[in-house]
């Protein structure tokens, strides 16, 4: 008898269990929190469409980018819609913006700052400074040798402030980019990849002995566009938030 009540028991708090964890909310991703609206965050990508953003330098054409399942996604495979990065509508100068990524086996993509947008310009990366994001561990031999193109980095300009590697490719990372005033600093899961003054000698030199020097706007700007790069293998993004800093 007294096993039989045990047993009851048992099957008792397992049916409980069970309906308790299919009645739980999944999270609700690119949507703002109670004290995230107080704090006055703004969400980039609704989750739905692209709306808020645009090609660079072609406003009137389709982005390959796409909103699928939640995630805004560059699939590299896909044939509709005009390959190239897209840029937000909107200009930004002081901000705090988060972002998770998940990227393809082999991947390689990148988050552009201040990008200004000119047909003078032949690309993002002519005028705007780099978050990079990468599949570290399926890179060809040799790539990551000068220390300045791992993801979370200021690309081609800095190696890694502190050694942090992203999840492995078709996993979510958490990225930061944080701008006031021209001071910039990147973050990866937590870890500070990059801290940069925009506005000081020492830049000026960084972009002088870089490859960046043959662009003569490059990283000058401290206000522009914020740019994704649609590049190798795919790349996917959610909850892309934003505090515009007083």
């Amino acid at each position: 008898m007294h096993t039989k009540q045990l047993l009851k028991q048992y099957l008792i708090l397992f049916c409980s269990l069970t309906l308790f964890s299919c009645t739980q909310k999944k999270p609700l991703h690119n949507t703002l929190s109670d004290s995230e609206k107080k704090e006055g965050w703004v969400v980039l990508f609704d989750g739905k469409t692209t709306n808020g953003w645009h090609l660079f330098n072609h406003t009137a054409d389709t982005p390959a980018f796409a909103a699928v399942n939640g995630e805004l996604v560059s699939d590299t495979n896909e044939k509709t819609g005009m390959r190239g990065d897209m840029v937000t509508d909107k200009t930004y100068e002081n901000f705090d913006l988060v972002f998770e990524w998940k990227i393809a086996k082999e991947g390689n993509s990148g988050v552009f700052i201040n990008v200004t947008e000119d047909t003078s310009y032949m690309a993002t990366w002519a005028t705007g400074p780099e978050y990079q994001l990468l599949d570290n561990a399926h890179v060809r031999e040799g790539y990551l040798n000068d220390g300045m193109r791992a993801a979370g980095c200021l690309y081609g300009l800095a190696p890694l402030q502190n050694k942090v590697d992203p999840k492995p490719f078709g996993e979510w990372n958490q990225s930061r980019i944080h701008q006031n005033k021209g001071k910039v600093s990147f973050w990866l899961n937590g870890v500070k990849t990059a801290d940069e003054d925009f506005t000081n000698a020492h830049w000026k030199e960084l972009v002088a002995s870089s490859g960046f020097k043959k662009f003569p706007d490059f990283g000058k700007a401290t206000r522009g566009h914020i740019g994704l790069q649609d590049w190798a293998k795919g790349i996917s993004f959610r909850n892309i938030k934003l505090l515009q800093l007083p």
